[in-house]
């Protein structure tokens, strides 16, 4: 187990779920962020400037951790790693995958949507996985009942997660945080409302289980 990746998933109740579609938006989107109280990014790779991203928001806020998301194969983690990403996030997991995290020594919180994969991983000496796509996949109930047979297997739920259902996530004590793409959508990334990013930040950040 990485120390980064512990960190990462410790340090806040919400991981920010984030698609930057322009360069500009990079700083003071990780500036809006912090000031809300999440330093840890999710910064998914499915736009152009993605990569770019992680380098501006790393030099915005230094304390943060740098996070790829939808890292679906090697040469994703290979340009993540490049690019000084922290860890990376896949929606699923392959040996492939597992085995470019171990040549370039980067974190992976792997993804999951079964029992079967969970015990998989857990075989390989993963500690930590990521539940996506979670609402379709059984939500709240399905983590509960994994939680029975596979305690030591923590989670980060991610995919259909609102403010108002993170909280219900939060009690399942299997979940050391969740997903969150709430906090950034891109509406308000194209308005520049940065104000309400980090009201809505703020409200993640204190985030309780119920």
């Amino acid at each position: 187990m990485y120390p980064v990746l512990h960190e990462a998933l410790l340090r806040g109740p919400v991981m920010p779920v984030l698609v930057i579609p322009d360069i500009s938006m990079a700083a003071p989107l990780a500036e809006a962020l912090a000031s809300g109280g999440l330093t840890v990014f999710e910064i998914t790779l499915r736009t152009e400037c993605a990569l770019d991203a992680m380098v501006v928001m790393r030099d915005a806020v230094p304390e943060a951790l740098i996070g790829a998301g939808t890292v679906t194969n090697a040469d994703r983690i290979r340009q993540a790693n490049d690019f000084g990403a922290d860890f990376v996030v896949s929606p699923g997991t392959t040996q492939l995958l597992l085995n470019a995290s171990i040549e370039h020594q980067l974190p992976i919180l792997p993804g999951f949507s079964s029992a079967s994969e969970a015990m998989a991983l857990m075989e390989l000496g993963s500690r930590y996985g990521k539940f996506f796509p979670a609402e379709i996949s059984g939500g709240v109930n399905y983590l509960h009942a994994l939680a029975g047979p596979l305690p030591d297997f923590l989670v980060c739920p991610t995919g259909g997660i609102k403010a108002e259902t993170a909280g219900h996530y939060l009690a399942c004590p299997n979940v050391v945080c969740v997903g969150g793409s709430w906090i950034a959508p891109i509406d308000l990334l194209t308005e520049g409302n940065y104000t309400e990013i980090e009201a809505r930040a703020r409200q993640a950040a204190s985030l309780k289980s119920l």
